[in-house]
């Protein structure tokens, strides 16, 4: 995450992003103050902002620590930022970095509801975003600078495990 705050037209958006709240605000601490925009519990919001804010230029890291939260975003997600290339006819490419996860089981169980891994259906859905899980701590920086620098029109949703924070 320091490496996509010292750019230049980078801005994290989400819940517990300015605010402790999440093992992923933990890794935000370095993150310049000013690049953080705190918002509320409001997922599709946060997904059409996302998209309001790549239209304008910057390159959004939109932060879901779940994707049982990321499902309440779906429709600016599948029918938006998905098909927003396509619909314009690449005259104005988008950039989103979309950062969920699969929320940790140890060494409590939230239940079910928050533990969910949608990656292979989104992958489905999805026509113009690429979807990566991250797997080792050696897949994590070479992930999110590929999403950053990608010139393909395509946007990126990362997979972390909220296990592995403490495992690996």
């Amino acid at each position: 995450m320091d490496f996509l705050g010292s750019q230049k037209d980078t801005i994290f958006i989400g819940q517990a992003v300015e605010v402790p709240g999440t093992a992923m605000s933990n890794t935000l601490s370095d993150v310049p103050k000013k690049k953080l925009l705190e918002i509320p519990v409001a997922e599709e919001m946060q997904m059409g902002m996302t998209l309001g804010l790549a239209m304008d230029g910057n390159i959004p890291i939109s932060i879901f620590p779940r994707w049982n939260f990321l499902l309440y975003g779906m429709n600016q997600l599948i029918n938006h930022i998905d098909k927003y290339n396509i619909m314009t006819g690449k005259e104005k490419n988008i950039k989103a970095i979309i950062r969920t996860g699969v929320g940790s089981q140890r060494p409590l169980h939230p239940q079910h509801q928050h533990i969910g891994d949608f990656t292979e259906s989104i992958k489905k859905m999805c026509t113009t975003i690429d979807v990566i899980k991250l797997n080792k701590p050696d897949d994590i920086f070479p992930a999110y600078e590929k999403a950053f620098t990608r010139i393909d029109g395509r946007n990126t949703i990362i997979v972390e495990f909220g296990d592995y924070y403490n495992e690996k």
